[in-house]
């Protein structure tokens, strides 16, 4: 089994939820790359990834969920999706900022440009197109009761049917992953 993880906003492919799909999850193969800060980079970056490896599902967290959900014609799962960054998001403003874990290129800080948020902006604004009944059944939404950080469902619901709800916050903890991320990654997957 093949899964691709997205990360949030400032992390990394060496993020703890990635860690903890790693030990959860040994029988697959967890692919977590370092997404660019500019979705100008990011987004077709991601696309060939997933061109190039074939993942069985993927994974996208917040920032990262609004990534997934982009990635058609692949089973995935967005949780906590942040697809309005460039309005709604506390933490995309310009300035310098600390990554969350460590990169593979060792940056420790980033910049963010208006640039960077006009770029989200324009891909926000598209990121919904050319969604067909087939897609519809390959997008599945997880959204934690108590995120204080990002409330998508009903934007989510308005493009897909797939939307849960789950007892917990913004990011992914052992709880949440053992009882509603890895079992919902082995349903889609026809996994007993």
């Amino acid at each position: 089994m093949k899964i691709i993880y997205f990360h949030g906003f400032a992390s990394s492919g060496a993020s703890g939820t990635v860690q903890l799909l790693r030990l959860l999850m040994p029988e697959a193969e967890v692919i977590a790359p370092d997404i660019p800060v500019d979705p100008a980079e990011a987004l077709p970056m991601l696309k060939n990834l997933v061109q190039a490896e074939q993942p069985d599902i993927i994974i996208g967290t917040s920032m990262g969920g609004m990534y997934a959900q982009q990635m058609r014609g692949v089973k995935r799962i967005c949780v906590n999706p942040a697809f309005n960054m460039s309005t709604m998001s506390k933490v995309l403003k310009t300035g310098e900022h600390r990554f969350l874990n460590g990169r593979k290129d060792r940056q420790k800080t980033f910049r963010i440009t208006r640039e960077i948020i006009q770029h989200h902006n324009q891909m926000e604004r598209v990121q919904f197109k050319d969604i067909t009944p087939d897609e519809q059944e390959l997008c599945w939404g997880l959204f934690g009761i108590n995120d204080p950080t990002v409330n998508t469902y009903a934007l989510f619901k308005k493009h897909y049917t797939h939307a849960l709800r789950f007892e917990g916050e913004h990011q992914l903890n052992e709880k949440v992953l053992r009882k509603t991320v890895i079992p919902l990654i082995k349903e889609l997957l026809g996994i007993n």
